[in-house]
This record gives structure tokens, sequence and C-alpha cells, in this order.
């Protein structure tokens, strides 16, 4: 296979990359319907579009001294995790030359493949044998191998400053590169969502997400670090060499769109909601025993589903006014309010 390299002017020029319309890969996309049709369309395009499969020896080597290249026209490759190139250390080096990568058994101050699902913790294991999940180039970062060897198969965890090994046994990828990690695992939970589920590699609660299959600390951090011209630059590489795209990198606001949380960065106008639709409907009050009302200004018919804590269906119908949820046992629900320009969805607790 021809690795193919790609020199694009969203590198240099990223600042002006900040609000565009929908690239023409989404063009089939429909993002005015629910949260999980969005998902579930990006699966479908995700899936469709992964035109070659990489091995992982060479062409992942291959597609990596290219995509994580700190600058195009460079030597060196971005390690994650990494945050020191002066302190003699290697294991905290944050760049190191391309070539330097650990194809024999001992690879001290040598970079390494990082699965950033950690391999074990996918369900089956990824298999690096055959193109799979397990070469999936999205899913794979230049690493320090020592760094790679201390993280291991660990979860990760809410932290601040560089990368280390919490006090819970779990990991903190380090400020810089905690947007990242996020992107990378909501991409691989979409392109592989019963393999590679995200609760299974982060801790914490999934309140945010009314399924419960998005990690809060995932929608954090996509949002607190915002994506980063060697994201950009890197998701334009895989995309040459395998067909598809990481779709949170084109746009984080996706996350938040599927999943709610914090509101992530918006790259494309065509998804922003004006402040006046935004604010057109209001449900209350949210601690109940009875119905619920909606403030709803347009007066428009509002399609509403209500989910239990887990994810679990259990109504659905639509009012303009007001729902009826007397019949519920005490608890927290989720409801998710539909309308031609409103999709939100709401905690209520029913005591």
């Amino acid at each position: 296979m021809k690795i193919k390299a790609t020199y694009l002017l969203v590198f240099l020029f990223a600042p002006f990359y900040i609000v565009s319309q929908v690239p023409g890969y989404y063009q089939d996309v429909n993002f005015s319907v629910s949260q999980e049709e969005i998902r579930q369309q990006l699966t479908n395009l995700v899936t469709a579009t992964h035109f070659y499969e990489l091995t992982y020896t060479p062409e992942v080597w291959n597609v990596l001294k290219i995509a994580d290249l700190e600058f195009i026209d460079g030597e060196e490759v971005v390690l994650l995790n990494g945050f020191n190139d002066n302190d003699g250390i290697y294991k905290t080096d944050r760049t190191r030359h391309k070539d330097l990568n650990c194809t024999q058994s001992s690879c001290k101050g040598l970079w390494n493949r990082e699965h950033v699902f950690p391999r074990s913790l996918a369900t089956p294991p990824m298999d690096t044998s055959y193109p799979s999940a397990g070469t999936d180039a999205h899913g794979l970062r230049a690493v320090d191998s020592q760094m790679n060897s201390s993280r291991s198969n660990r979860a990760f965890e809410s932290g601040s400053g560089d990368s280390y090994i919490t006090s819970n046994g779990n990991f903190y990828p380090g400020d810089e590169w905690k947007g990242d990690v996020a992107r990378i695992l909501t991409y691989l939970y979409l392109r592989y969502p019963t393999q590679c589920e995200a609760v299974t590699v982060g801790i914490g609660p999934s309140s945010y997400s009314f399924l419960a299959d998005m990690p809060n600390v995932f929608l954090e951090w996509n949002a607190e670090d915002p994506v980063s011209a060697f994201e950009m630059e890197r998701n334009e590489v895989i995309y040459e060499n395998q067909g598809n795209r990481n779709p949170f990198i084109d746009n984080p606001y996706l996350a938040t769109r599927i999943w709610n949380g914090p509101e992530a960065e918006n790259l494309w106008n065509a998804l922003e909601v004006p402040e006046a639709i935004s604010t057109s409907l209001i449900l209350y009050p949210t601690i109940r025993d009875g119905y619920v009302y909606m403030e709803n200004k347009s007066q428009s018919m509002v399609t509403y589903s209500v989910y239990t804590i887990s994810g679990n269906f259990i109504l659905e119908g639509q009012s303009s006014s007001e729902i009826d949820l007397g019949e519920l046992s005490k608890g927290m629900y989720f409801i998710n309010l539909q309308s031609q320009n409103y999709n939100k969805t709401e905690k209520i607790i029913m005591r």
C-alpha cells in the first residue's frame, strides 16, 4: 500500500477554521433528527467509508510516521501523554524522531503504537493480527514505550497537570492531551459500538447522556481542550489512507449534540441553534410527583421520550404544554424533547 501524505492549509491557517459549513463528507447526514439517529447515521458513515483497513505492520507504522508528525515537513512525531523534551527522561518526552520506533524487544528511548482504548478492555479484546479495530489508525497514537508500559490498560480518570497515574490507579493523560483522548475514544465507540464501549474505559458517572453510555469525563475533556491543528492534520492523513474521518475532530460539538454535557466548540455554523430557539422551550419543575410542564413560546408540538437513568425506554408522546408522568415510580429519569428546531434532554426526579 502506498501511504499518502497531505499538506493542507488547514494546518497553517487553523485559527481561520473556526466556523464553516458542514464538509462534503457529511452531506448525507441529517443533523436535525434525534441524538440517537444522528449517532447511528455517523456510525454508518464512518463504517461505510472505511474503505481500506490497515495492517498493523507495516502499514500502521507508516501512517503514524506521517499522521503524528509535529509539523508536516518535520521529522519529529508527537508523543501522546508526553510533556518534557528537556529533562533527560525518555518516558516524559513529548517528541521523538519518527524513525526511532520500536521494532525490537528492548524499546527504551523508542516509541510505540499505543491503543488509546486499551486492547484488553475491548469486548472482545482488539486483535492486531488482521485488519480490524486494533489496526484502525484513528485509535492509535505514537507514545514513548516506557510511558506506554506505565499507562498499561488503565482506565481514564479526571485530573490536572501533566500525565500521571491517579491515586485510584487510573490514568490522566495530561491537560494537553485530554481532548485528543476524548475525541479518539468517542470515535472508537461510534465506529465499533459493541466492541469499544466508552463506559469501559472512563471512570465516573455517565449522567450527561440520556442512555448513560458516555462517561461525563470524556465530554468534559472534549469541551475543555479544543481541537488542535495537529489533530486536524492527523485526521486528514488518516482519511487519505483509510477513507473515513473522525467526526469529533471535524467538529467537537457533535459529541455535545449526541451525548449532551458541557458545550464543546462548534466549528460548523449549520449546527448552531439561535438563542431564540434554544430558550423557547423550558421544562419545569424538574422535581415532581405528577405532571411536568413546558414553557413553549412557539406553541409547537413537541415529541417527548422518557428513559430510566440506565437508558431503558419507558414511554413517548406529543404535547405542546404538559407531560403526564404520574404513573412513574420514584426515581430519576431523562426526558428527550424534540421539535422542528429543538432537541434537548432534561433530567427530572419523581418523588
